[in-house]
């Protein structure tokens, strides 16, 4: 076990975290052309999965210098093979170099690079930066959440009539069903989903968004980081039965989810489980 970071030391991280994911944003935009293909090389991992030069040579540049950063921090990214050390470990880096992976090559700008520290299984701090929106989300425990370093918050909504909702049809067709089978049908606006799922939580935590729908198999690092920012926000991620994602487990996969508002959060589980 190591030891936990002081709260001082947390927020004094920030400032060289800030430095080391706009290096990192740097390196990624090259790759990236807005409206057509991406120029780096493009391979499929096992499953079928796109993975970029771009994802590759971010996540080698972010594991030495977040490793300098903390160096007794353990590891944890999409493009890295994962190192079972890391369970049971107090601090762990949680990293997906592109999030959006397939909206980065086709030229779509909502694509991100996520960062989260974990401090035993909950995250301590966590930036989602967009490069080509040029917008960075960031938190720290307890401390609120930011975008390019302005207060966030989630909607002030109160009720599910005209929520802002996003996410895969079949989740979004299952909430409208819950909704109806109470008899009041919900006049929601479904937003186009977006490609990167940090950047939908994001956008819930920003009050853009009220309720975000995420399929099974996310992993944690599409959530830690801005799951973090989304709590800070006033917000939640969870599952069916209000649960929120345990972090740094053996097998980092989660089940449905969803991102949303305080007020939203009840009434959207109800009528989630009642489309089912």
């Amino acid at each position: 076990m190591t030891e936990p970071l002081p709260a001082d030391a947390v927020s004094d991280l920030m400032p060289a975290l800030r430095d080391v994911i706009r290096e990192a944003a740097d390196l990624a935009l090259p790759y990236f052309r807005e409206g057509g293909h991406t120029t780096a090389r493009v391979w499929s991992k096992a499953g079928g999965s796109p993975v970029t030069e771009a994802d590759v040579t971010v996540d080698t540049f972010l594991k030495i210098r977040l490793s300098e950063l903390v160096p007794q921090a353990a590891w944890l990214s999409e493009e890295t093979q994962d190192d079972p050390a890391r369970i049971g470990q107090d601090l762990v880096w949680i990293v997906d170099p592109i999030d959006g992976t397939r909206a980065f090559l086709s030229g779509h700008p909502d694509w991100s690079i996520a960062v989260a520290l974990l401090s035993r299984g909950e995250p301590l701090l966590g930036v989602v930066n967009a490069p080509a929106l040029q917008v960075s989300y960031e938190a720290v425990r307890g401390q609120g959440a930011t975008r390019n370093g302005a207060a966030i918050a989630v909607s002030a909504r109160e009720g599910l009539n005209g929520a802002r909702v996003t996410g895969p049809k079949p989740m979004f067709d299952r909430l409208q069903r819950g909704v109806d089978r109470g008899g009041a049908p919900a006049d929601f606006h479904l937003i186009e989903r977006i490609p990167s799922l940090a950047l939908r939580l994001v956008r819930v935590a920003e009050g853009a968004i009220d309720v975000g729908l995420v399929t099974a198999n996310a992993r944690d690092w599409d959530l830690a980081g801005a799951d973090l920012i989304l709590r800070e926000a006033g917000g939640f991620v969870c599952d069916l039965a209000g649960r929120m994602p345990a972090y740094n487990q053996p097998d980092p996969v989660h089940g449905e989810l969803v991102a949303v508002t305080g007020p939203l959060r009840d009434p959207a589980l109800a009528a989630w489980a009642g489309g089912a």
